[in-house]
């Protein structure tokens, strides 16, 4: 069933499990999500990025709606990471669920103002809003951020962006990072706990990929209500996708139900590692 993002992350911060946001481009991402979430029974997010929607445009939108509608959990469909407000006014007229509005490369004011414009349109057609504060190194969506860039979100600057703003979730920097890490991640946790203790909003991590399943739980501990996972995913399918192809003789359809069946593998670890399985109620 389609459901808001809101209400998604609040009952997860309540229940102190936190959501996956599974980055998807395509039908068997989508599928690969919807099968494993319904068997886990599950609450989910499929999320998409500016570049699979420049591809896809609202088609695919469209889509990961009607999948969302017919699922026997609740869903949201997610825009993520989404700096140009041209690409988020075109997915909110598509019935996405909800937009990160990704101003963590502007200064504060700017971000703030920003973020507070999207979540006026927003609010208007019931969708959610993400924001972030902070900046988190690595590669997003083809785009790379160095360590150098990278910032820490700062607590009292946390608490007046969602003050202002009126964004229903905040994601942040507490030492995260984008992709793989190159070194052991170091998690700021009691920066994370003072965020938790000021905002009210669910607050998200980016960069799960590589992260201990211990720093996960904490991070849980402390407010952190959705995970964005990408890398680990997006790995398996092109493994298998290259495997298959690789045969002598295969069809088509065997390319994908066989990335499929790959995907599901780290998604089901994941939702597990959330705690987000059986949650429906019957």
């Amino acid at each position: 069933m389609l459901e808001s993002t809101a209400k998604l992350l609040q009952e997860a911060r309540n229940n102190g499990y936190a959501i996956g946001a599974f980055n998807i481009y395509n039908l068997e991402g989508a599928l690969a999500v919807l099968r494993t979430a319904e068997r886990l029974q599950s609450p989910v997010m499929l999320q998409l990025l500016p570049s699979a929607l420049a591809i896809g445009g609202s088609p695919l939108i469209s889509y990961c709606r009607a999948a969302a509608s017919e699922a026997r959990v609740p869903v949201a469909v997610h825009l993520d990471h989404c700096p140009d407000e041209q690409v988020i006014e075109m997915a909110m007229r598509g019935g996405i669920s909800s937009v990160m509005a990704d101003g963590s490369y502007l200064p504060l004011a700017e971000n703030i103002e920003f973020s507070r414009k999207v979540v006026a349109k927003a609010k208007a057609m019931n969708i959610g809003v993400e924001g972030e504060l902070g900046r988190l190194s690595g590669e997003e969506d083809g785009i790379a951020t160095p360590e150098a860039m990278e910032k820490m979100t700062a607590p009292e600057e946390a608490l007046q962006f969602v003050d202002k703003t009126g964004v229903d979730a905040l994601a942040v920097c507490i030492g995260n990072v984008h992709g793989k890490y190159r070194k052991p991640p170091e998690l700021d946790f009691e920066r994370l706990k003072t965020i938790a203790e000021k905002v009210t909003v669910p607050l998200v991590l980016h960069g799960t990929s590589g992260l201990p399943d211990t720093m996960i739980r904490e991070s849980i501990s402390h407010g952190v209500a959705k995970f964005n996972v990408n890398t680990e995913v997006r790995s398996r399918y092109m493994t298998a996708m290259k495997e298959i192809s690789s045969r002598q003789s295969f069809e088509l359809v065997e390319v994908m139900e066989g990335c499929i069946a790959a995907m599901q593998v780290p998604i089901e670890q994941k939702i597990l590692l959330f705690g987000s399985n059986e949650r429906i109620k019957q």
